[in-house]
C-alpha cells in the first residue's frame, strides 16, 4: 500500500515540526508552571495538600490510560485531525482551570486538569508521530531532539513564568495557555498535512478499547490512592478487583477481534519492544526525583517555591544541550550505544544524589541534576528516534500510544512509590507546611533525618531501576537508520 500522500511540499518537515514544538513547549510550562504555583492555589482554594497532589497526578491518569486508544485512533482517523483536537481541549481545559472556584476546594479544578490530561494525551501521542512522518530517515533524530529541546526551554520558563503570573493571580499560569492554544490550532488546522495515507477499512474495537482503559485507569488509581488517600482503603480493593475484571475481559474481546485496539504484533519487533520497555523504566527511575527534590529543597534547605523552580533548572539547562546534538548522532551511529550511554550517566547522579544532605552546598546539588538532565538527554532522541524509526507508518500512531503509555505509566507510579518512601513518616501538618511555606523541617533533628533516609532509599531505587533499564537498552539489537525497519 502506499502511504504517502501528494500534499505534502518542500519545506513541510519544518512547519510540522514547528506546529508540534507549540504544543510541546505550552504543555511543558505549563507543567513546571503549575508545581510552582501550587501552594499558592492550595491557599487560595483552601484545598487539601492530597487534593493538591491529585492535581498533579489526575493529569498523569488521563494521558497514561487514554495514549493507547488516542494511538490506535490517529492510524484510523489521521494525526493532524487528532492533534488540532488536542489543541482544542488542551486549550478548553486550561481556560476552566483558571476559572475554578474556592467554594469547591480544588475539587473541580482536579476535573479541568484531567479535561487537560485528555488534550495533553491528543498531544503528545501525535506529535512524536508527525514529526517522524514528516522527516526522512536521517534527520528524525534530529527533529526529535528539538522537540526535546523545546521541553527543556519550556521546564526552564516555566517556573519563572509560573512565578512571575502567580504574584498577579495563579489563574493566569493557567489562562497564558488560551491565547497560545487559539494560534496553534489555527496554525495546525491550516499548515498541517497528512503525509501517511490513514488505514482503509480499519473498524475501531470500542470492547477492547474500553476493557483495557477501564483496567489501566483502576490499576493506576489503586496504586495512586494507597500513596495519597483521598478515600477509604476499601476503594484500594475494588479498584483491584475492577483491575483484574477489565483485563480479563480484555483478553478475551481481543482474542475474538480482527484489529485489536492494541497491536501487540509490534511487540514482535525487538527494536520497539526494548526501546519502549528501557523509555517505561526510565520513567520509572526519574519520574519522582524532581518531586523529591521539591520538597527537599523547600524542607531541610528552607526555600520558597519560586527559588526552588529556579534552582532546579540545571535539569532542563543540560537536556536542552544533549537532546538535540545526541539526536543527530543517532541519526548517523544509531540509538544503541547513546541511549544506554545517557542511563549510564542516570545511575551514577542518582547513586550521587543519595548521598545529599541538608548540608551540602548546591553547587553539588546543580552538578548532579546537570548530569541527570545530560543523560535523560542522551538517552531520549535516540530512544525515541528507534522506537518510531522501526515500525512501518501506517503503525506508528498506535506505536506511539504504546510507548506513550509505558512512560507515564511508569512516572505516575513512581511517584506513589517515592510518596511513601520519602514522606509517609513526616507528619500531615508538617507536609502542608513545607508545601505551602517552605521550611520546617530542619528544626526538629528527628524529622529530619527521617526525610533524608527516605530520600536516600528512593534515589538508591531510583539508581537500580536505571541500570536495569540501562541493560535493557543494551539488550536491544543494533540500531542504524537505514535498516530499522527491517530489524525484528
Amino acid at each position: 500500500m502506499n502511504t504517502k500522500t501528494g500534499d505534502t511540499h518542500v519545506g513541510y518537515e519544518w512547519i510540522a515540526l514547528s506546529v508540534t514544538t507549540i504544543g510541546v513547549l505550552m504543555a511543558s510550562i505549563d507543567g513546571s508552571a503549575v508545581i510552582i504555583a501550587l501552594p499558592t492555589i492550595l491557599a487560595d482554594l483552601q484545598a487539601s495538600f492530597i487534593t493538591m497532589m491529585w492535581v498533579l497526578l489526575g493529569y498523569l491518569l488521563i494521558v497514561a490510560a487514554i495514549v493507547p486508544v488516542v494511538g490506535r485512533l490517529a492510524d484510523i482517523l489521521g494525526r493532524k485531525k487528532l492533534y488540532n483536537i488536542g489543541f482544542v481541549i488542551f486549550t478548553a481545559g486550561s481556560l476552566l482551570c483558571g476559572l475554578s472556584l474556592p467554594q469547591f476546594h480544588g475539587v473541580d479544578l482536579l476535573v479541568y486538569r484531567m479535561i487537560q490530561g485528555v488534550g495533553g494525551a491528543l498531544l503528545m501521542t501525535n506529535s512524536v508521530v508527525i514529526v517522524t512522518d514528516a522527516f526522512r530517515k536521517g534527520n528524525i533524530g534530529f527533529a526529535l531532539g528539538v522537540n526535546g529541546v523545546a521541553f527543556s526551554a519550556g521546564f526552564l520558563l516555566g517556573p519563572l513564568v509560573g512565578g512571575v503570573l502567580t504574584t498577579i493571580s495563579w489563574r493566569l499560569v493557567f489562562l497564558v495557555n488560551v491565547p497560545i492554544g487559539i494560534f496553534g490550532t489555527i496554525y495546525g488546522v491550516y499548515k498541517l498535512r497528512e503525509p501517511v495515507v490513514p488505514l482503509a477499512d480499519q473498524i475501531f474495537d470500542w470492547a477492547g478499547a474500553i476493557a483495557f482503559t477501564a483496567g489501566l485507569t483502576a490499576l493506576l488509581l489503586a496504586v495512586s490512592l494507597y500513596a495519597f488517600p483521598i478515600t477509604g482503603v476499601w476503594v484500594v480493593y475494588v479498584m483491584c478487583v475492577v483491575t483484574v475484571v477489565s483485563f480479563a475481559a480484555f483478553i478475551f474481546a481481543e482474542g475474538r477481534v480482527r484489529q485489536p485496539i492494541l497491536n501487540l504484533h509490534l511487540l514482535s519487533n525487538r527494536i520497539f519492544t526494548y526501546a519502549t520497555a528501557a523509555s517505561g523504566l526510565s520513567g520509572l527511575a526519574r519520574g519522582a526525583v524532581l518531586f523529591v527534590l521539591i520538597f527537599f529543597f523547600q524542607g531541610p534547605y528552607g526555600l520558597d517555591p519560586l527559588t526552588t523552580g529556579i534552582l532546579m533548572t540545571p535539569f532542563g539547562a543540560a537536556l536542552l544541550v544533549t537532546a538535540p546534538i545526541s539526536g543527530r548522532l543517532s541519526d548517523r551511529y544509531g540509538a544503541r550505544y547513546l541511549a544506554t550511554g545517557g542511563l549510564l550517566i542516570d545511575v551514577g547522579a542518582l547513586i550521587g544524589m543519595a548521598t545529599i544532605v541538608s548540608t551540602t552546598p548546591y553547587w553539588v546539588l546543580a552538578v548532579l541534576m546537570a548530569l541527570i538532565g545530560a543523560g535523560s538527554g542522551i538517552f531520549w532522541s535516540p530512544n525515541t528516534n528507534a522506537a518510531m524509526s522501526a515500525v512501518q507508518p501506517n503503525e506508528r500512531g498506535a506505536a506511539s500510544g504504546i510507548r506513550t503509555m509505558v512512560q507515564n505509566t511508569g512516572q505516575m507510579l513512581a511517584i506513589a512509590i517515592a510518596f511513601p518512601l520519602v514522606l509517609s513518616t513526616l507528619p500531615v501538618a508538617v507536609l502542608y507546611h513545607v508545601f505551602l511555606y517552605g521550611g520546617g523541617l530542619s528544626s526538629d533533628p528527628l524529622v529530619l533525618a527521617a526525610f533524608e533516609l527516605g530520600m536516600h532509599q528512593a534515589f538508591l531505587v531510583s539508581a537500580a531501576i536505571s541500570a536495569f533499564a540501562a541493560i535493557i537498552s543494551f539488550m536491544r539489537p543494533k540500531h542504524a537508520p537505514d535498516d530499522a525497519t527491517a530489524a525484528t
